[in-house]
């Protein structure tokens, strides 16, 4: 009879069922918003005019918005480019209608409003061939970043744990871009790099739990393979609360006093760390489990018998 009782660790292998089921749901209404509802391309893939301005005195973005927005352009994308007098204006594309004419029609408004003198610098005109080529390379980004994962976590670890770890990826990236979808936030280039960033986190969290599974595997003789994981994951719990935590308070100071320009960014890494950390715990473990995770697969092999050993000396 097993007398080895765990007192201290965290049943989370109790919740996996309807951890996973409640993940499966999410992945789900997720692809079908993307599939219903689409995502909304920013100009970095949809293609646009890009002008770019100078003014005397340094130049107060929100009201350079709102007079465009008066104008007819109230989705024009406003920054500063490398001084406060230097403004880029991104404008998405509009049918029949010629770049000069647009970019005469800003600068006549904001000359017209602008205390200060406005002086045309650059006009640039981003065709629709390169945001589809953007959106290429960068569904080849994250597809590549996945593949790459899977082969390093199988080599590492075990083929279970990197099977659970990329479909926990898999679901964190999903599950994100179904928030976009739902919320029609714009995704741009800036949106890109969170979700890279997001696989970036979310696999570290995962390793470290991994690494501590296979540790607790070779620790814990008589503990089944859901046990185990329950005492890997409760050790490395404050750890993963930590870091993320400390995350999320730098992300809401960027989102709350990073401009407009970075919300979604902040906004994507926000909700990415939540569901990341969430499939830390539940999903990419759960799985493992689920494929029939054990102890022996996780154990080193046995060294090679040397020359000689095992053999009877002879009379």
């Amino acid at each position: 009879m097993r007398i080895f009782r765990f007192t201290d660790s965290i049943n989370f292998m109790r919740y996996k069922w309807p951890a996973l089921m409640l993940s499966a749901l999410l992945v789900l209404g997720s692809l079908g918003l993307l599939f219903t509802k689409g995502i909304n391309w920013g100009l970095d893939f949809t293609g646009g005019t890009v002008i770019e301005v100078g003014f005397a005195e340094n130049a107060d973005l929100t009201q350079v918005r709102a007079v465009l927005a008066e104008r007819g352009y109230p989705d024009a994308v406003v920054q500063y480019f490398g001084s406060s007098q230097d403004v880029a204006i991104r404008i998405s594309p509009r049918e029949g209608v010629e770049q000069s004419r647009i970019s005469n029609e800003i600068l006549a408004a904001l000359s017209e409003t602008s205390e200060t003198a406005v002086e045309m610098r650059r006009v640039e005109f981003v065709g629709p061939s390169v945001g589809d080529e953007l959106k290429e390379q960068g569904g080849l980004a994250m597809l590549a970043a996945l593949i790459g994962i899977l082969l390093y976590v199988g080599m590492r670890f075990e083929w279970r744990l990197s099977v659970g770890a990329v479909l926990a990826l898999g679901h964190d990236v999903i599950i994100t871009l179904g928030l976009f979808s739902l919320l029609q936030l714009e995704f741009d280039l800036t949106v890109l790099a969170a979700i890279l960033a997001l696989i970036g986190y979310s696999i570290n969290d995962t390793i470290v739990v991994f690494d501590r599974i296979r540790e607790s595997f070779r620790k814990l003789r008589d503990a089944t393979a859901a046990e185990t994981v329950n005492d890997a994951v409760t050790s490395t719990l404050n750890r993963t609360v930590v870091t993320s935590l400390t995350t999320i308070i730098v992300l809401i100071v960027l989102f709350y006093m990073g401009g407009a320009l970075i919300h979604n960014f902040a906004t994507a890494l926000l909700f990415g760390i939540a569901v990341g950390t969430y499939s830390s715990i539940f999903v990419a473990s759960g799985i493992a489990v689920q494929l029939g995770l054990n102890r022996e697969d996780m154990l080193p092999p046995p060294p090679p018998e040397k020359e000689g050993e095992g053999t009877e000396p002879l009379l």
